[in-house]
């Protein structure tokens, strides 16, 4: 990775935390950005190396990368993806896997991350519906809304994801409603550009995923 959008990454990482936890912080306050990061941000690193950037840093193992650090860089994620070009850019960019390897991570914050992050970047987009559909992720986000186990804002976002992957895309939906049926959730066919037969079945998860987990 670029060492000066490394840079880039912490120098927003901590002023944004900064930011958030004083709003009388000063300018002068700010920790300095070096030449290579100041390098980086006055020549304005495209969508694609934030996106790359973004991703690096919430599939990072360096301990200096806090969890605070991963959803920060989640968030910046989920507000690029809006972008209907840059969602289809996602898989050019080969950033597809990594994203759904995030719905089976152990914490509950970046399974929820994972799974906003998927249903924006589908939401309203055929090419992107098409790709998470051949990359098979379908079956995990059903597993997710249907798990008694799993946290509810997390499970809520896997219905979202859901929701955005399946309406007016008939293929997803009838993964869907296989995959709903093999958790124990008889659903039978769904027209997907049957926007009533879509709220239904999508209204019915929600539902469920207000249940508070097991044991908890």
């Amino acid at each position: 990775m670029d060492p000066g959008l490394t840079e880039l990454l912490k120098w927003g990482v901590e002023n944004s935390s900064a930011t958030a936890n004083d709003t009388s912080v000063a300018p002068h306050t700010a920790r300095a950005l070096d030449s290579a990061a100041l390098n980086s941000l006055l020549g304005g690193p495209s969508d694609a190396e934030l996106m790359n950037l973004s991703m690096a840093a919430i599939t990072s193992e360096d301990v200096e990368v806090s969890l605070d650090d991963k959803l920060i860089a989640f968030d910046n994620f989920e507000q690029l993806v809006e972008n209907l070009d840059n969602a289809n850019n996602m898989a050019p960019l080969g950033l597809w896997t990594p994203l759904l390897g995030c719905l089976a991570h152990a914490d509950p914050d970046m399974r929820k991350m994972a799974a906003w992050c998927i249903g924006t970047a589908v939401q309203n987009n055929e090419p992107s519906q098409e790709r998470l559909l051949a990359m098979n992720g379908i079956p995990p986000l059903a597993r997710m809304a249907l798990d008694p186990q799993e946290e509810k804002q997390a499970r809520r976002k896997a219905v979202y994801a859901l929701s955005s992957a399946c309406r007016n895309y008939q293929p997803a939906m009838d993964v869907l409603t296989g995959e709903l049926e093999k958790l124990g959730r008889q659903t039978g066919s769904v027209d997907a550009s049957d926007m009533d037969a879509c709220d239904a079945l999508i209204d019915g998860l929600k539902e469920s995923a207000k249940e508070a987990p097991q044991g908890a």
